[in-house]
């Protein structure tokens, strides 16, 4: 298998692979976890080996764990991956979808160095703000992450979830190699005003769930498949009720175009994303090895002008979260808000 690469940010960009590995599932907020991380480190390690160079984690997931799962997993072979970490989401207590913002400049600090120890590295190669908090003026929290860089803790500065406005301001302050932010058949709307601001100023992008939480694989067929504590059932519209009925349909059109093509459904999704542009690097996230390949095979996958006709006129029912317009940090943010 040899996968290609992709440049985030111009100029100057970060050269990754041009499909990530996601890691927050190996820790955290899809059900129980197994109980060795054996099977997790065995899939990035299996990810490198393979030509994945991009892994994504965050300092919230598994409260720090998911960082410390990945230092563990590539401590002899730092070197060949671009190595990528969130900070700026404050978990408050057991439940794991209740947290605060904290975008501070000594928190930035603070923070860094934490995932640093976590990760057992002296830099990493893409620190992204997880989430603007709306009591900070992204100026402040920006400027701190430029003091990093020229501290040598951080390669590149990038952004989680930012509206097109908070993306200009940024970039004003220093260059944004990366926005990573939820795209995917099911989540279409980062294109009308976030995907034109970040190709207008050099801004890579990099999407998140490109499987729609896993219900493009054709998986998930009703919410017993999903663990009483996953957090998709009371944070993810779409997997509840009508909304989640509806969407299953358009899974079937997914599974028709697949059917044509002789791959998998998740392979059409992960296609149709590749397919945006070279500026878009998507972080599918898997802790089974089996999946992880199934997913890079959909490098190889083509996809035909008709197949997109139909797969673009896709409307997916129920919002991507409770409360997603509180998501990109131009209105007061309410705790709770998903991953």
């Amino acid at each position: 298998m040899t996968i290609a690469t992709r440049a985030l940010g111009r100029p100057n960009g970060l050269t990754v692979s041009a499909m990530g590995l996601g890691c927050m599932g190996m820790s955290d907020f899809y059900g129980a976890t197994p109980d060795d991380d054996a099977e997790s480190i065995a899939t990035i390690r299996r990810a490198i080996e393979l030509g994945v160079t991009f892994l994504d984690t965050a300092d919230m997931y598994g409260r720090g764990a998911n960082e410390e799962l990945v230092g563990r997993a590539i401590t002899d072979r730092r070197d060949e991956v671009v190595l990528a970490t969130k900070f700026g989401i404050v978990r408050q207590g057991a439940d794991p979808l209740a947290r605060s913002l904290n975008g501070r400049p000594e928190y930035v600090h603070q923070a860094c160095d934490a995932s640093l120890r976590r990760l057992g590295v002296d830099h990493v190669d893409l620190y992204y703000l997880h989430r603007v908090d709306p009591d900070v003026p992204i100026e402040d929290t920006v400027g701190a992450m430029a003091e990093l860089v020229a501290q040598g803790k951080v390669g590149h500065v990038g952004l989680s979830e930012a509206s097109a406005t908070t993306i200009r301001r940024a970039v004003a302050v220093h260059p944004i190699a990366a926005v990573q932010t939820e795209w995917s058949l099911f989540s279409r709307d980062i294109e009308a005003e976030v995907v034109p601001a970040c190709r207008e100023l050099g801004v890579g992008l990099v999407p998140y769930s490109p499987l729609g939480r896993g219900l493009l694989t054709g998986a998930i067929t009703s919410t017993a498949d999903l663990a009483d504590d996953d957090f998709r059932r009371r944070a993810q519209p779409r997997f509840q009720g009508e909304n989640f009925e509806h969407n299953l349909r358009l899974v079937e059109v997914v599974k028709s175009v697949a059917s044509r093509h002789g791959c998998t459904p998740g392979q059409v999704a992960l296609a149709w994303v590749l397919a945006q542009g070279d500026d878009v690097v998507p972080i599918p996230g898997t802790r089974r090895r089996r999946y992880l390949e199934e997913n890079l095979a959909a490098t190889s996958v083509t996809l035909a002008a008709g197949d997109f006709d139909l797969l673009d006129s896709f409307q997916a029912a129920g919002d991507r979260y409770v409360d997603v317009a509180a998501v990109q940090g131009d209105t007061p943010q309410r705790l709770g808000t998903a991953p």
